[in-house]
């Protein structure tokens, strides 16, 4: 019997050690596959940097992930949002035309001191000199959104891009007879690497965003309910907020919105503040 029990006991253990050791394995192939994940993900971040600028919001009250790391756009002398936990705004405001809205934008911010940053194209500048004056007499930052709003991205010559941006340099100029600030921001958020790269080039800061709503279609504006629904709950600290200036409904709630910002514990600082 004692013999009978001793080798059923030798092939418990065989069987335990055999499990053991498959446990074991599964363990080693799970961290070999976890970690290959993990660096594929690193290796998809620092590549994702040629497309459609995209975010991915997560946490309310939380910065957003972006289809490129912070670090990531650094190096480039680019951002989406600001790296701080205080409970700073950036204001940014981009326009392609002018159609009655952004007097009473300016208006507001004045009544706020808030500063922004106002993305403009050649035919903004062209067909609305004295609009541009007052922008940068109330403290305003004018930014390049590019001479004609190409996809930039397909932009491949560095002569072709450094065209875009100092036309309209020259045109800002012209305007105003000041020095257009280094700040661009690409067409529809699409870039590539040599992109920023070639802004980085020229002196130039590439201002991407964390906040945003879908406010451009002028004959489908989003309700004041609407804007509140996505601009409130996603504001989060440092944030660089894009509206457009086209939009009536940015135009009717912006003073009200500012004021709940306010009341939320936010100040407003110039995109030159942007480290």
């Amino acid at each position: 019997m004692g013999i009978y029990i001793n080798k059923r006991n030798l092939k418990r253990r065989a069987l335990r050690a055999g499990k053991l050791a498959a446990v074991f394995c599964l363990c080693a192939a799970t961290a070999a596959a976890m970690t290959t994940f993990l660096t594929g993900r690193a290796d998809i971040m620092q590549t994702a940097a040629d497309g459609n600028w995209g975010l991915s919001f997560q946490e309310e009250g939380k910065p957003p992930v972006g289809n490129a790391t912070a670090d990531y756009l650094k190096k480039y002398d680019a951002y989406y949002a600001d790296d701080t936990t205080k409970k700073v705004l950036y204001l940014t405001f981009d326009a392609g035309y002018e159609n009655g809205n952004t007097g009473k934008i300016l208006d507001v911010l004045k009544k706020h001191k808030a500063p922004a940053c106002f993305f403009l194209v050649g035919n903004y500048i062209e067909t609305n000199s004295e609009m541009v004056k007052r922008m940068a007499e109330e403290g305003h930052t004018v930014g390049n959104h590019t001479m004609h709003h190409p996809d930039m991205s397909s932009i491949g010559t560095k002569e072709a891009f450094t065209k875009e941006l100092q036309e309209l340099e020259a045109l800002y100029k012209q305007a105003t007879g000041k020095e257009m600030k280094k700040y661009y921001r690409p067409p529809q958020g699409k870039y590539s690497e040599e992109n920023l790269k070639m802004a980085q080039a020229l002196g130039y800061k590439t201002v991407f965003w964390s906040l945003a709503y879908v406010d451009w279609y002028e004959s489908q504006q989003p309700t004041k309910q609407e804007a509140f629904d996505k601009l409130v709950p996603r504001v989060h600290p440092g944030a660089i907020v894009l509206l457009h200036s086209t939009s009536k409904t940015n135009a009717d709630i912006l003073d009200e919105l500012l004021t709940k910002w306010e009341e939320m514990g936010y100040e407003f600082k110039p995109i030159t503040a942007l480290q």
